[in-house]
């Protein structure tokens, strides 16, 4: 059992090195601080995150930055309609031995990385996208066959453009539910685009530095994991996320009205996790109430499916998350 004095200074701890990447990538990225702190939230407990935004907001310079302040291997990976499977994982090539023979030798294709950006992922067929199902829930790519396992620590960055549906294949719900968070990328502001425009019409380039490995990361990871989440905190998210099932003992009146289906444990699992990283940040050894609330939406907003009620309304997930976590109280009644 950790002693307070150890569990105050490893937090401290954490919560230092997390600046450290933070500062590195904010020296490229300007803005988006709550995209670059889920980012880093998924990170540090080992999940993937998808981000959706409308192009030129900057969503693969992002991935990319991180790729160089981190000292892991990185593919980016172009989603296009004719991509195959194979294109992905990796196939079977024949080649000849220096004795002469032919033989078959597995080429790795570009999913045999540490950061794996799949840009526009959307892009691909479905058939396609289902290559990424393995290795985003057990970290292994199996061809004919053989079973090959990825190097740890693991993350797949996805991103996708909302707004232009000609060319593209919406993820199917079982992927989708593979992503730690999906996260919403907005417009910059005034004084973030006043920013931007002088760090890229000057001829100044910038180069972060790496400031960790992937030892150091699947440390914290592991440090992550020990935060202590209570009984009655736990049953909160429980109820979190039992309240977005329709017909459910728990469901709120926003559930029945606007929800088909709800979320999946893993959405429990993942609002756990990541609050136990907003814990360390704030330098406590214990989950609070709060910091479940902090990460629900980005938890969740990919993890409930509306009806069409709820679409002929244009309810937007968000509000009806929203709702829903006005109405769950922090004691169970």
């Amino acid at each position: 059992m950790i002693d307070a004095a150890t569990m105050q200074k490893q937090a401290e701890e954490f919560r230092q090195r997390y600046n450290a990447v933070k500062e590195q990538i904010g020296r490229v990225i300007v803005g988006h601080e709550e995209i670059v702190q889920g980012i880093l939230t998924a990170i540090f407990v080992g999940g993937h995150c998808l981000l959706e935004g409308v192009p030129g907001l900057g969503k693969t310079m992002l991935v990319r930055t991180l790729s160089e302040t981190l000292n892991l291997d990185f593919n980016r990976i172009q989603f296009t309609p004719d991509l195959m499977p194979s294109d992905i994982l990796g196939t079977n090539m024949i080649n000849e031995t220096a004795e002469g023979r032919r033989q078959f030798e597995f080429q790795k294709g570009p999913i045999f990385t540490q950061i794996c950006l799949a840009d526009e992922i959307n892009r691909a067929t479905p058939k396609t996208q289902s290559a990424l199902l393995e290795t985003m829930q057990e970290g292994t790519v199996t061809t004919a066959g053989v079973r090959h396992v990825l190097k740890k620590p693991y993350f797949v960055l996805a991103t996708q453009n909302p707004i232009e549906q000609e060319g593209t294949y919406p993820l199917p719900e079982a992927q989708l539910d593979r992503f730690m968070f999906k996260l919403v990328v907005g417009y910059s502001s005034r004084t973030e685009l006043n920013t931007i425009i002088d760090r890229t019409t000057r001829g100044i380039t910038i180069v972060p530095e790496k400031v960790m490995d992937g030892e150091e990361i699947l440390r914290w990871q592991a440090l992550v994991k020990q935060v202590v989440l209570a009984p009655h905190v736990q049953d909160y998210v429980a109820r979190l996320v039992l309240a977005t099932h329709p017909g459910g003992q728990l469901a709120a009146a926003a559930t029945n009205q606007f929800i088909r289906w709800g979320a999946s444990p893993r959405g429990a699992q993942t609002i756990a996790l990541a609050a136990k990283v907003r814990a360390l940040l704030d330098g406590r050894f214990n989950v609070s109430f709060e910091d479940c609330r902090r990460v629900y939406l980005p938890a969740m907003r990919h993890r409930v499916v509306l009806n069409f009620e709820a679409q002929a309304e244009s309810m937007e997930v968000d509000k009806v998350l929203l709702e829903i976590l006005e109405k769950v109280s922090e004691r169970p009644e």
